[in-house]
């Protein structure tokens, strides 16, 4: 027995301690952003691994990584390196983890005595850490205690980071030249634009930047960062929930040589920035994406109807109606654009009198392809008004309805505008009669495009059926 016992000492005493890897052993990173709160990691490490079996502590990881999605590969010996098994520590020490970890031990408590400028150390045991300390000194029991706590050691389960614990089998040469790659939550991005409309409104000049906020809980430092604009679809499973965590020769020209360069992947864009950036832990980060002048612009105003009203009787008068400001252009490369925008605020100024940039609206895009139109709501006019009444009414059959209408626009501006009616029709509708000419845009929208001169009034009335 006492033979084995040795034998058993020695083997343990012989057994390699863990190998550790920190950011120290990292030689490139590689940081994929989605606009989802989620990102891709992949890093490279080299390091010295003892051939055969042993425990590795793959250390500075991002403390909002998903386990789960851990892949490992030697690059230099891919069929030498594997990984049997993987344990993610992520028991991060605090104080009062600390002191959870000493109760029923013995501590040190250092209290100042200012007064007497000399500092009294004793020991103490403790007693409980819930709710509260209480600790026994001598044969005296404190409920807290004003001394510094001083503890003897770390306890080994308790770790100061997240860290991957891997049980790897090395069949080849100590040095490994290890890729990890991983899914970590916390981090994001989103597009934010600047438009400058020019004197006429019917020019822009464009700037887009994009922001990448990293909570995931680690620092990325010269990283390659790459963007993917789109909605990807996730699985959803409890065990990817974050625990810890409080759950010019583009078509539209990158700022420069360093800047983005967008390409098609899938059914997404990436847009892949051209020099290596630090994206330090709990940063907030802006990167130039595209600036192009000189595109054509087209601003307009629209008095929308709706569609309701054309089946009922009104005998109160229909309140006034807002008349929206909106500014459109084509994302194509005729018009100096033409990149895929990324979804976003897109901020509209316009130079007031003493050539000062102002703001005049702001409104969010979706994903918008090239040769695609962005229009942006921007307001409501000042000085153009908008009024409308039912002038008569019939209902034919309980399915159809017929309606007479009057909009009165009013004009209080020193130039001329043009104002469109937009009407929402339904069923098997007919214009009766109609003061203006108006378009079909389509199969239950009719829109009028009335001229109003400056400081004048225009009535547009119109005779409708609507129903079966």
């Amino acid at each position: 027995m006492l033979v084995v016992f040795c034998a058993a000492v020695s083997s343990w005493a012989a057994e390699p301690a863990a190998l550790k890897s920190t950011l120290e052993d990292q030689t490139s990173v590689e940081v994929t952003v989605y606009n989802s709160n989620l990102g891709l990691v992949k890093e490279v490490r080299k390091m010295q691994v003892p051939a055969g079996r042993g425990e590795l502590r793959f250390m500075d990881v991002a403390s909002a990584i998903q386990p789960v999605t851990v892949r490992v590969r030697s690059v230099n010996q891919p069929e030498a390196f594997s990984v049997l098994e993987q344990n993610y520590e992520y028991d991060l020490m605090s104080p009062a983890k600390l002191l959870d970890k000493f109760v029923g031990k013995k501590i040190k408590l250092i209290e100042w005595k200012e007064f007497q400028d000399r500092k009294d150390t004793v020991e103490a045991t403790l007693l409980s850490n819930n709710n509260g300390e209480i600790y026994q000194v001598g044969n005296e029991i404190y409920l807290g205690h004003p001394g510094i706590r001083v503890l003897p050691e770390i306890p080994e389960n308790l770790i100061a980071k997240p860290t991957l614990m891997w049980l790897y089998d090395n069949q080849g040469r100590p040095e490994q030249e290890l890729e990890v790659s991983y899914l970590t939550g916390n981090i994001n991005w989103n597009a934010d634009y600047v438009l400058v409309l020019n004197k006429e409104d019917n020019g822009l000049d464009l700037s887009g930047w994009v922001t990448v906020d990293n909570q995931s809980g680690a620092a990325y430092k010269n990283a390659k960062l790459k963007l993917i604009a789109g909605t990807i679809h996730r699985a959803e499973s409890p065990q990817l929930r974050n625990r810890y965590a409080e759950e010019y020769e583009m078509t539209a020209k990158v700022a420069s040589a360093n800047g983005f360069q967008e390409q098609g992947f899938f059914e997404y864009h990436i847009y892949d920035l051209q020099r290596p950036t630090t994206i330090k832990e709990s940063q907030t980060k802006q990167i130039e994406l595209l600036q192009a002048s000189g595109a054509k612009a087209q601003k307009e105003m629209l008095v929308y109807g709706v569609q309701k009203w054309f089946a009922r009787r009104y005998e109160e008068q229909i309140p006034e109606q807002p008349v929206k400001v909106y500014v459109k252009f084509k994302n194509s490369q005729e018009n100096q654009l033409g990149m895929p925008l990324p979804a976003g605020v897109v901020r509209v100024y316009k130079k007031d009198s003493q050539d000062k940039l102002q703001l005049i609206g702001e409104d969010r895009i979706k994903h918008t392809p090239k040769d695609e139109e962005v229009k942006l709501e921007i307001g409501e006019a000042f000085d153009v008004v908008a009024e409308r009444k039912q002038t008569d009414y019939r209902e034919i059959t309980s399915g159809v309805h017929e309606s007479e209408w009057e909009v009165t626009l009013r004009n209080h501006k020193t130039e001329p505008v043009t104002v469109s009616l937009i009407e929402p029709l339904y069923g098997n509708w007919l214009v009766i009669s109609n003061s203006h000419p108006f378009e079909k845009v389509d199969a239950f929208t009719i829109r009028f495009n009335v001229n109003v001169p400056k400081d004048g009034e225009v009535k547009v009335t119109y005779r409708v059926r609507v129903g079966l």
